[in-house]
């Protein structure tokens, strides 16, 4: 299919007129080798086509000509394969121990240290390797909507997807900002190149390096373009903590008031879901820094889950899978190019990036106030969590720290019942810094702002076996009615072992609801499995956390009935 022809199914799908894409690649070639790898190295001078900052519909028509498995959806999304990754590899993540930033990297199996050496040899295999394209393509663009934090970041990939991915995830540069465009930090993706598996401190033929001195991200083995998006929030998570300001793994959203929440919580949790509220403008989905000022959005765009996904349910998101936005490993019916978003036979993992202003109330700037309310997210697959508790300063620590939800049955091999998950600030993967850092920055902002803190259950209600999810209704219910503030002000009453106060009503939600005892047909299954959730948190938080955390964060937690 001709370029033209492309340019006119773009027309035809997306309803409206895409961007200008007539010149090609060859009228982008504005970036010279020896800057695009920078540091000073001696750069092979090759013939070869970079394709800088080029326009939509290039990277489209690019990806559609030469890569397997390309194809236009019904809406005039790109549908791309990742190849054989389909997710994060975290095991395969690297971060180089060097003298400016080794006393405050959080290491461990978090951030495994890699040696200078073995970093420079895996960055020289990937750039003789980006040496050997035909054509790359090079995007610059930034993290951070805030001028003053922000951080200017270059991507490298011989992948038009992975362009247009990082095009759509950060923050697009003016043509005067691009003018004087110079990189703090540089993704070099040789992610179709695998890593030398005999370099000391690999383990497999995939590796992610990050070096926070030179500012640089090696991808070796890997095709998924999350690894990028993620790269880049771990260095605002390096970088924002020694600026006093606070990094966060969340989405957020403004009410009319200009009242700023902010949603935490991991996969399957809510957070995309319950931020893109149609009654509030959306700062973002993701990642955002807390300021002295306000927050402000890390993303350019959003980066949803697919898995059934509808239009009934999540309007928003369903109406920005349209041209312009990469669709990643779903199937897709190839007569009428209808994606089918039930079908999760390639992985459970279908993701969808878009710009921001595809959702019709986003804020944009993407700059919010002070927030209001902190809303932590969990999904409990055992049922014995309320619905919704208010969390004093502790409790915000407490949980902040533990990052409790639930593994469901069927979400992977060999899981067949609910399996307690731990994750840090609700993004351990991403964390540099020793996670209590992040966890007192979170309640010193609270307690300065005088902001409210909620941990809100969208799990299990009467338990997996006899239960139902807790129905999304509800849990919107919920948040509408801590935005009026009128659970700010309701009656609480203690939820015994899990050591939570819950309210006794709220408007739009049936009050045998709020109180998790009451979903339950057998008193003493409730019983047990609450006692038996309760050691799992406890277990969890002195494990990593009993030697640094405080006394009176340490009883905030869940309680232990034999010590009562």
């Amino acid at each position: 299919m001709s370029s033209k022809a492309i340019k006119q199914v773009h027309m035809l799908l997306s309803g409206s007129q895409p961007e200008p894409v007539s010149k090609s690649v060859e009228d982008f070639n504005k970036v010279s080798r020896s800057a695009m790898f920078s540091k000073g190295e001696d750069i092979k001078q090759v013939n070869c086509e970079i394709v800088h900052n080029a326009p939509i519909g290039v990277y489209v028509e690019e990806a559609l000509r030469s890569e397997a498995g390309s194809m236009l959806t019904n809406t005039g999304a790109l549908s791309v394969k990742s190849g054989a990754k389909t997710g994060r590899s975290p095991k395969d993540k690297r971060v180089v121990r060097e003298p400016s930033s080794e006393n405050n990297v959080w290491w461990g199996p978090v951030n495994i240290p890699l040696e200078e050496n073995a970093f420079m040899i895996n960055r020289e295999r990937a750039v003789d390797y980006l040496n050997t394209r035909k054509r790359l393509f090079v995007f610059d663009g930034f993290a951070g909507w805030d001028h003053e934090h922000r951080i200017a970041v270059r991507v490298v990939t011989e992948r038009a997807y992975h362009a247009l991915f990082m095009h759509t995830m950060l923050v697009r540069p003016t043509a005067e900002e691009l003018a004087n465009f110079e990189p703090d930090f540089t993704i070099l993706n040789a992610g179709c190149f695998p890593a030398n598996r005999y370099v000391q401190g690999m383990t497999s033929s995939c590796s992610v390096d990050l070096h926070l001195a030179r500012g640089e991200m090696i991808i070796l083995g890997t095709q998924y373009a999350g690894e990028m998006k993620k790269g880049v929030l771990t260095v605002m998570m390096y970088h924002m903590p020694l600026k006093g300001i606070l990094p966060l793994h969340s989405s957020a959203n403004e009410g009319p008031d200009g009242g700023v929440t902010l949603f935490f919580g991991l996969s399957g949790t809510g957070k995309t879901t319950l931020s893109a509220d149609a009654r509030r403008s959306l700062i973002g989905d993701d990642e955002h820094v807390w300021t002295d000022k306000g927050v402000f959005n890390i993303e350019g765009g959003c980066y949803a889950k697919c898995a059934n996904l509808s239009a009934e349910k999540e309007p928003e998101i369903f109406g920005a899978i349209k041209f312009g936005a990469v669709i990643e490993n779903v199937i897709i019916n190839e007569n009428t190019r209808a994606v089918d978003y039930d079908d999760i036979s390639l992985t459970e993992n279908t993701r969808c990036a878009y710009p921001l202003e595809s959702i019709p109330n986003a804020k944009l700037p993407a700059l919010g106030n002070q927030p209001k309310n902190v809303v932590l997210l969990t999904c409990d697959g055992f049922g014995v969590l309320p619905p919704i508790s208010r969390l004093s300063r502790e409790q915000v620590i407490y949980h902040f720290l533990n990052g409790y939800t639930s593994k469901m049955a069927g979400t992977e091999v060999g899981v067949t019942e609910a399996v307690a998950a731990f994750s840090s600030c609700y993004g351990e993967p991403f964390l540099v810094w020793h996670p209590l850092k992040y966890a007192e920055m979170l309640a010193d902002r609270l307690e300065r702002q005088g902001a409210d803190a909620w941990l809100l259950n969208t799990g299990w209600l009467g338990g997996t076996k006899h239960g139902q999810r807790c129905p999304l209704k509800y849990s919107r219910a919920i948040i509408d009615a801590i935005h009026s503030g009128e659970l700010r002000n309701a009656e609480y009453k203690l939820c015994p072992m899990v050591n939570l106060s819950y309210p006794t009503t709220c408007t739009g939600v049936p009050a045998a609801i709020l109180d998790p005892a009451s979903s339950w047909k057998d008193a003493k299954e409730f019983a047990e499995t609450t006692r038996h959730l309760s050691k799992l948190c406890r277990d969890n938080f002195a494990a990593k956390y009993a030697a640094s955390a405080s006394p009176e964060v340490l009883a905030a937690g869940p309680t232990d009935p034999a010590l009562s």
